[in-house]
């Protein structure tokens, strides 16, 4: 749960030229500095995240370049127990507003994690824990930050400090794998504001497993591994994406141009990747469709009642922060082919500038067929290959890693696709001994049933801001007179009226999808213009009603969420869900029950990964993926790839 290693300190005097850009370093020293020189600073305050305080939706969605917007920055700050909120203009160097946050905990500092380890093992409770367990060499352990969760009220704000739970591993030789080795049984409750152990909970110990989980090339090949192998696989011949031409893609800063695509780049610590004013020009008409659009939130729950693994229901976003966690990406080995790549500046506890090269990847692929038609009677073939900008981040949050990938077609569709791979949770177990709630992936030890929730939060802009979400269902024909057949079906438009309306279910049976319209813009056949959500391995919800994240993570509880625009709503569960039972976020968004029609409104879409684990999934798990499609429903007259140009025909290696 720490930034990428080559993160570096920065010094950055260069001006931002567009009011979405992200904040320079500059910036965000001076805005820390403003603050630190300002009359609500004091010696223990710490920075938790600095970032652009976005200026307010322009009514035609863009900026006039002739009227200078201020330069602010959103900062959060945590002081004794207490969060404060401060927007600071970083050019006329004002602090223009603060507030504190009350009853709320912040989340984790960026630079803690490395202390948390070091102040556990140096416990002399968690060593006499260690010892019990015959671990002698600390040097040789991994002690992970978890964050809270929910333990009950006694982590509630008024009844507990600043906490988180870390767990312990063992590794069994410098740089091989500790996940391989968890201790059962060992929690340790380690207070974040003194930076100390408040106590250790010990459930009695069980062995270590004994097998290697190793990955790296230096271990792979030991007798003992799971899986064992012998040597690399061979046949694998060099792979190369050339473009001899260079990208298709112009990149102006953080605005990128891609065929009929327009669209600004944005990053900040909380978020990570955030993609803004994406347009696209439909014969010469800069037709916008989406505002802006990210990750709102996540949340993993675990299916486990075990003492390790029951409360385990982090919020990697909200309480950790997806930027802290970018990976710096490397060429051939994250991205393949011409690649572009955009470096993310953030901020340490400190307020200074740290900066995560190549924390964004952007690329081209091939996508096989756009179209295709063979006249067999004239044996005449017209065909089409489709290609896809890829704009990317991965993320690395202790034991997993997280990509997140947005696509952009050339037939006008958008993707948003999550990969989950890394290292899974593990647990260990009494030899000979099974769990209930998981699958043995190697001796000794196994992985815990759990899921993966990601909610995406779309500030649709449809032609316009003047936007409606229908559901649509595919049903029979309801009358049996014009239905004499019993095959023909029918699709039933449904209107989301309200807030109150606005929590959708995806439904298998009628092949239900959502679609966002315009109604004050017609397409050539007289309908309104629009696109459509396009759901994409739904899984079901295990989390229970009772539970101590049923409350905390309320997102997860429907596909999709439609609510009126308000800047203020951000995050699906809420600015400060840390060690935070109540239900935040978009319950509370909706309680107005603001009316849904022809008005400026917010998608929120919830994908999940359902994780029964196996043996394959050891010691690094495949890719798995998930996601879901926006695709054009009557927002053009005909298919938009139409002019796409014909390829050349070529050999290959063997012709």
């Amino acid at each position: 749960m720490t930034m990428d290693s080559t993160i570096a300190k920065v010094e950055d005097t260069a001006a931002a030229p567009h009011p979405l850009d992200p904040l320079t370093g500059a910036e965000i020293e001076a805005a820390a500095r403003i603050v630190t020189e300002s009359q609500y600073s004091t010696p223990t305050l710490k920075f938790v995240m600095i970032e652009l305080a976005e200026p307010e939706k322009p009514a035609t969605l863009t900026f006039d370049p002739a009227i200078p917007v201020p330069r602010r920055a959103f900062v959060s700050t945590y002081d004794k127990k207490v969060v404060y909120e401060a927007v600071v203009d970083v050019r006329a160097g004002t602090v223009d507003s603060w507030k504190s946050i009350p009853g709320k905990f912040p989340s984790y500092l960026s630079d803690a994690f490395m202390g948390i380890e070091e102040a556990v093992q140096a416990d002399p409770r968690w060593q006499e824990a260690m010892r019990n367990r015959g671990v002698t060499d600390f040097s040789l352990t991994m002690v992970d930050p978890w964050p809270a969760g929910y333990y009950g009220p006694q982590d509630d704000y008024e009844n507990s400090p600043w906490v988180c739970r870390p767990l312990t591993f063992v590794r069994s030789a410098p740089g091989e794998n500790g996940y391989a080795r968890p201790v059962e049984g060992l929690i340790v409750l380690f207070d974040l504001d003194t930076m100390s152990v408040i106590d250790i909970e010990d459930h009695g110990v069980v062995p270590l497993p004994t097998k290697p989980g190793n990955y790296t090339p230096e271990f792979m090949f030991d007798a003992d591994n799971l899986p064992a192998f012998t040597e690399f696989r061979d046949g694998v011949k060099p792979l190369e994406i050339v473009q001899p031409d260079g990208p298709s893609f112009t990149v102006d800063g953080w605005k990128v141009t891609w065929q009929k695509w327009s669209m600004r780049v944005g990053f900040n610590p909380r978020e990570g990747l955030t993609l803004h004013d994406i347009t696209y020009t439909d014969r010469g008409q800069v037709r916008p469709i989406m505002y802006r659009g990210a990750l709102s939130e996540m949340v993993v729950p675990y299916g486990d009642s075990s003492p390790m693994q029951w409360n385990k229901n982090v919020f990697d976003m909200g309480e950790v922060g997806m930027g802290f966690s970018a990976n710096s990406l490397r060429l051939g080995c994250d991205c393949l082919g011409e690649i572009h790549y955009f470096d993310a500046t953030l901020n340490d506890s400190n307020g200074n500038a740290v900066v995560i090269p190549n924390a964004i990847c952007m690329h081209e692929e091939d996508y096989g067929i756009s179209w295709k038609h063979t006249d067999f009677r004239t044996g005449d073939v017209e065909v089409r290959r489709s290609r896809r900008l890829v704009i990317s981040m991965i993320c690395t949050v202790g034991n997993y890693e997280y990509g997140f990938f947005w696509y952009f077609y050339n037939d006008a569709g958008i993707e948003v696709e999550v990969k989950l791979t890394g290292i899974i949770t593990t647990g260990a177990l009494a030899e000979g001994e099974t769990s209930r709630y998981g699958k043995v992936v190697a001796p000794g030890m196994y992985g815990p049933n759990h899921q993966h929730f990601f909610n995406f939060r779309l500030d649709m802009n449809v032609d316009g801001p003047g936007n409606s979400v229908y559901e649509v269902d595919s049903i029979p024909e309801p009358d049996p007179e014009l239905n004499p057949h019993h095959n023909a079906w029918i699709t039933r438009d449904t209107l989301v009226a309200s807030e109150a309306e606005g929590g959708r279910d995806w439904e298998h049976k009628t092949g239900r999808y959502w679609k966002v319209v315009n109604p004050n813009k017609l397409n050539g056949l007289g309908s309104p213009v629009g696109y459509k959500i396009m759901p994409k391995d739904v899984v079901p919800v295990m989390v229970q009603e009772g539970s101590v994240i049923y409350d905390r993570a309320r997102f997860v509880q429907h596909n999709l969420w439609v609510t009126k625009y308000d800047p203020a709503e951000r995050y699906a569960a809420g600015d400060y869900m840390y060690q935070c039972a109540e239900a935040q976020g978009l319950p509370q968004f909706i309680a107005d029950d603001a009316p849904l029609e022809n008005t400026d409104l917010v998608l929120w879409y919830t994908v999940g990964a359902h994780h029964v684990v196996c043996p394959e999934d050891w010691p690094v798990m495949p890719c798995h993926y998930t996601g879901f499609k926006i695709k054009p429903v009557g927002f053009f007259d005909g298919n938009p790839a139409m002019d796409l140009p014909p390829s050349a025909p070529k050999g290959c290696h063997s012709c």
